[in-house]
């Protein structure tokens, strides 16, 4: 499997208010590299809510880089790649809404759900959140960081790869039945839209 994972937070229910995001890198399922950093939002506003969830504060941030610096360090990994992320209908909400705030395309990627692959995998858990999957699997992490966030949903789909024994993109999700979104200029495709986009064809 090659694909990167990510999980942003943000500063309030607003999407463009990233202030961190974790990405890992998997290449031929092996983990080959981990980005962790604070973003600083346009606005100062953070809503108390995200606070008491995520632990960060607009102290944290003031001096960290904005969105749009931190995205030339990192539109690369996004370039052609498959993106996963848990509940990554909010996580492509986030980078699509910072990239258009920033006047930025958006990559050509594919994108889908660790959610949705784990109810593929593990049917009999009894509920699909991540920490719910990270006990399952025997995994402990610091839920809301960012980068450990990203690093459990990057096991989720090498684990699941191991046990449908397909590691290559295009079959794994072939096997389990599920389709890619997909994003790139001038185009946004939620995983539902492409299938049913593909079953018309």
């Amino acid at each position: 499997m090659n694909f990167i994972a990510i999980d942003f937070e943000t500063a309030s229910r607003q999407r463009d208010s990233a202030c961190a995001i974790g990405l890992v890198q998997v290449i031929d399922d092996c983990i080959v590299d981990e980005v962790y950093t604070l973003i600083r939002p346009k606005n100062s506003y953070f809503d108390p809510f995200c606070e008491k969830v995520h632990g960060i504060t607009w102290e944290d941030v003031k001096n960290a880089p904005l969105f749009i610096d931190v995205w030339s360090d990192l539109a690369h990994y996004f370039e052609n790649s498959l993106v996963v992320a848990h509940n990554a209908s909010f996580d492509i909400s986030v980078l699509k809404s910072s990239l258009q705030a920033n006047g930025l395309p958006y990559p050509s990627m594919l994108y889908n759900c660790t959610v949705a692959i784990a109810k593929k995998t593990w049917p009999e858990f009894y509920n699909f959140k991540l920490n719910t999957i990270a006990a399952e699997l025997d995994m402990t992490f610091n839920h809301h960081h960012a980068l450990d966030d990203a690093q459990v949903a990057a096991q989720i789909v090498l684990k699941a790869a191991e046990i449908h024994n397909t590691f290559e993109n295009d079959a794994f999700f072939e096997k389990i039945k599920l389709y890619n979104g997909i994003l790139s200029p001038g185009l946004s495709l939620t995983p539902a839209m492409n299938k049913k986009k593909q079953l018309a064809t």
